[in-house]
């Protein structure tokens, strides 16, 4: 039976929306900031060769180009002030997490809540313009040894890396606050916005190449109806999930004896949503970037590498299976759900769950439960992330179809329309309890009257 606030939630309507002042003001800074976002990506970094760089995105797009094209929101074809993208900052949130989870200070600051988040949060800023720097002086490198820039040389690195660096940090920025005073994972949301802004383009450029008749028309549909069904069956997969129920014993107050309740836990079947897609790809787009730009033939290591992690290759598919796989276990016990923790708070609360006694038997249920959930859950992850790129590879689509990227549209949009819901019940609460407070001052203001007495 669903809960007063499922129930609730379920007859929430949308019209409502124009009644949730403080919900209209925080979509719209969200709306707002994510504009100033699409607006840098045309701003170009000083000393590029715009004719050479359009010729050169315009022959890799086909390939790894157009997976950075696609994660960047344009800005890596247009060389701008956001080239470099959200990437630095998820790469060193990765690698901080991890450290979190086996360096024993910094387990320690895990636990001690609010602050030490906010210490951990700081390593992350730290790790980002390490990060950033490093990949910003190669992406130059690099793109001199492309022959992509009119004027190489030292303050040409200097000024991009300056540029890159001080981009990074901005969209970090702009993603924390979309976080705090918008809606939505600012984080996310940038990512999001980077992919939707460049899906029209790259369609209208797939449909014109059956206008041309090189893929034939029933291939097209085919990749429509495939993408269709793609998304509605991550769709069905991200709102999965496993209700474990919990039982309340009776307790008495006083000379009252209440019935105990029941509820449940509910636990999804994909706990770390899209983040082990967003960390792999994170990690594999560095190497292929600056091989891209530093050209085949310049350099045989940066060959190589393209060669092998390039879409659609055998080992850059097996890697991106083994990353995906792994952080999606990772995140799941480290992050998104800890059995320890939820067994220690079922116990703090005097629930149970029925057969399991509390404690270190709850947390053996959990972790047996989490993790057979989080092995289908990362199946599914690598599956449909790979599925495209499998195709793609085989059918020589000519832009990126990645599953990476859908799952990335389709979770985010479920978590952004989600916490509008959540804002939207909120709001619906309140005025139920502005209501009742009212009614209660007319009553006391206009009681009712007898009759009068002659």
């Amino acid at each position: 039976m669903a809960s007063a606030a499922e129930q609730m939630a379920a007859n929430t309507s949308w019209a409502t929306l124009a009644k949730a002042k403080d919900l209209r003001q925080r979509i719209l800074f969200a709306i707002g900031l994510l504009i100033v976002y699409r607006l840098g990506t045309y701003i170009p970094v000083p000393g590029i060769d715009g004719a050479s760089l359009r010729e050169f995105m315009t022959e890799a797009a086909a390939g790894i180009g157009g997976m950075l094209n696609m994660f960047t929101g344009g800005a890596i074809a247009r060389m701008g002030i956001f080239a470099l993208g959200i990437m630095p900052y998820i790469s060193a949130s990765i690698i901080v997490q991890l450290v979190a989870a086996m360096y024993g200070p910094w387990q320690q600051l895990r636990k001690e809540g609010e602050l030490g988040r906010r210490k951990l949060n700081q390593y992350t800023r730290y790790g980002t313009v390490f990060l950033a720097l490093v990949q910003s002086y190669g992406l130059a490198i690099s793109l001199e040894a492309g022959d992509l820039v009119t004027d190489p040389g030292w303050f040409f690195r200097i000024s991009t890396v300056i540029t890159l660096v001080g981009g990074t940090l901005f969209l970090m920025w702009l993603g924390e606050q979309i976080t705090a005073r918008g809606i939505g994972n600012g984080v996310s949301l940038i990512i999001f916005v980077g992919i939707i802004a460049e899906v029209p383009s790259q369609l209208a450029q797939f449909l014109s190449q059956g206008r041309t008749g090189t893929i034939s028309w029933a291939v097209i549909i085919g990749i429509m109806a495939m993408m269709v069904a793609l998304v509605a069956f991550v769709v069905f997969m991200e709102r999965a999930l496993r209700k474990v129920h919990i039982q309340y014993p009776r307790r008495q107050v006083g000379m009252k004896v209440y019935d105990g309740g029941s509820s449940h836990l509910p636990i999804k079947v994909n706990p770390a949503n899209v983040i082990p897609a967003i960390f792999a790809s994170s990690l594999l787009l560095l190497p292929t970037t600056l091989s891209t730009f530093s050209g085949q033939s310049t350099n045989p290591i940066m060959a190589t590498i393209l060669a092998y992690f390039g879409p659609g290759q055998p080992l850059y598919l097996l890697f991106f299976t083994a990353l995906i796989v792994f952080f999606t276990f990772f995140y799941t016990l480290n992050v998104s759900f800890k059995p320890d923790d939820v067994a220690d708070n079922l116990k703090n609360q005097n629930g149970f769950i029925p057969g399991i006694r509390p404690g270190k038997r709850t947390e053996e249920y959990l972790y047996y439960v989490v993790t057979r959930l989080t092995t289908v859950g990362a199946i599914y992850l690598a599956g449909v992330a790979l599925m495209p790129e499998i195709l793609r590879s085989q059918l020589s689509i000519p832009f990126y179809f990645g599953g990476t990227s859908v799952l990335i549209v389709v979770a985010v949009t479920l978590d952004t329309m989600s916490q509008v819901q959540s804002h939207l019940v909120a709001h619906q609460y309140e005025s139920l309890l502005e209501r009742s407070q009212l009614r209660g001052k007319n009553r006391g203001k206009n009681p009712r009257k007898g009759p009068a007495l002659r």
